[in-house]
């Protein structure tokens, strides 16, 4: 299992860093306010420019293949079972995309 937080810098652009099941623990008992989202999207359905994450969320993959990449091209494969942690709502921000043909699907949880 992966787990990714993406975030911005001092240097307005976004960034990975791996996170741990234990910081994962601390992250997850404290859910923010708004809706947990539940996300499928196909492949033909997607766009590949950068944005920004619309809350504090972490994203838990539930099926399907998806690459993150941040400004300096570095990239994050997820697959079912991994998180990402979306922090990076300033700044350049990142693109994801659907790597498989099908669909992803994705379960969006807000954070404090």
């Amino acid at each position: 299992m992966q787990i990714v937080r993406v975030y911005s810098g001092t240097d307005g652009e976004s960034h990975f860093e791996d996170l741990t099941p234990d910081q994962l623990a601390e992250i997850v008992n404290n859910v923010g306010p708004g809706d947990i989202t539940l996300n499928q999207r196909q492949y033909a359905d997607q766009e590949h420019t950068y944005h920004n994450a619309p809350r504090l969320q972490y994203v838990v993959h539930l099926a399907g293949v998806s690459e993150y990449e941040v400004a300096d091209g570095t990239t994050r494969r997820l697959v079912a079972g991994d998180v990402l942690v979306a922090e990076d709502m300033t700044g350049h921000g990142h693109i994801a995309k659907i790597i498989t043909e099908d669909y992803r699907c994705t379960l969006g949880i807000p954070m404090k």
